[in-house]
């Protein structure tokens, strides 16, 4: 059996920190294949100037540019996806407040499993106590 629900309210802060959440790991997986692309080339550039000056600079400028691409891009995402995910959540309780809201079918679902039938009535009320003559 299905039920109809309607969404007419979305709390901001709720949606905002579960945006905020998902964006920071998106950024967090962004921002190690940046980061190593950032390494690579700066080995790569470390390699090419190996006879010159500034080579090693080159390759301290890739690591350090590198893992600051890790640490910063899940950073800037997270508060981008926090500030537009609470954007987002007052754009849609301004619209479901005058168009009405968004209308969901959920249906529960059961394992086939029923409810566990009572326990027997061992013991009944003039039954309480074993009279020491009766044997166990």
């Amino acid at each position: 059996m299905a039920n109809k629900v309607t969404v007419k309210r979305v709390g901001v802060l709720s949606l905002a920190k579960i945006q905020g959440l998902l964006m920071a790991v998106i950024g967090l997986i962004f921002g190690v294949f940046y980061g190593l692309f950032i390494m690579i080339f700066g080995a790569a550039l470390m390699s090419a100037s190996a006879g010159r000056d500034g080579g090693g600079a080159a390759m301290a400028g890739g690591i350090v540019g590198g893992l600051m691409a890790m640490i910063l891009i899940p950073i800037f995402y997270g508060v981008l996806g926090f500030v537009f995910g609470a954007i987002s959540a007052l754009i849609y309780n301004a619209a479901a407040g005058v168009i009405g809201g968004l209308e969901m079918e959920i249906e529960n679902k059961s394992d086939g499993y029923a409810t566990p039938p009572p326990p027997p009535n061992q013991w009944a009320a003039g039954d309480q106590y074993q009279s020491p003559s009766q044997p166990y």
